[in-house]
């Protein structure tokens, strides 16, 4: 069985930047190893990417901060742990979850048999809805989330996040 690590938003701007808290920077290391413990055509990645038009989407009026602003240092991912990803496949979505990577990965699962692992910003908005996502695209799939390399807004939401997620099928490890 084939197993993909999905690293999700990465970024400056959720690291130490615009929406950047000191959980985020502390996951920092442990999301460096996980990515080295997998081969490196295993790892795919997502980037929350905005235009300037951010203030008027519907999420920039319910998040009036501006992020991950396409070509702006705050939307690249952290150098370090850009690096580690070489060559991967990155999906840059304009929403919490890629519908993008649910295609090609459900694309892939009718091809030989996979599982996935989630890590990364934030907990309980963009690796919650790309685990939803994934998990409704593919049931049958294993799909987990380890704990220990994710960060939430805050502490609370981190953990209730994952409680979703074990609700809905999803193995918590490390959390």
């Amino acid at each position: 069985m084939r197993k993909i690590l999905i690293v999700i938003d990465m970024q400056n701007d959720f690291i130490d930047g615009a929406l950047g808290t000191g959980e985020a920077v502390s996951i920092v290391e442990a999301v460096k190893e996980k990515i080295r413990s997998y081969p490196s055509g295993d790892v795919m990645a997502t980037m929350d990417t905005h235009g300037e038009n951010y203030p008027e989407t519907q999420e920039g009026r319910m998040l009036p901060v501006v992020h991950c602003i396409r070509g702006t240092e705050g939307w690249k991912i952290r150098a370090d742990v850009a690096a580690l990803l070489g060559d991967a496949r990155i999906f840059k979505k304009p929403s919490f979850g890629s519908m993008r990577l649910a295609e090609v990965l459900k694309k892939l699962s009718r091809e030989e048999e996979i599982e996935l692992e989630l890590i990364g910003l934030c907990t309980d908005i963009c690796v919650v809805s790309n685990a939803l996502l994934l998990k409704a695209a593919m049931p049958e799939v294993r799909i987990s989330v380890d704990a220990s390399c994710c960060a939430g807004v805050t502490p609370e939401k981190h953990r209730a996040a994952l409680e979703t997620m074990r609700s809905c099928q999803i193995c918590v490890v490390n959390g």
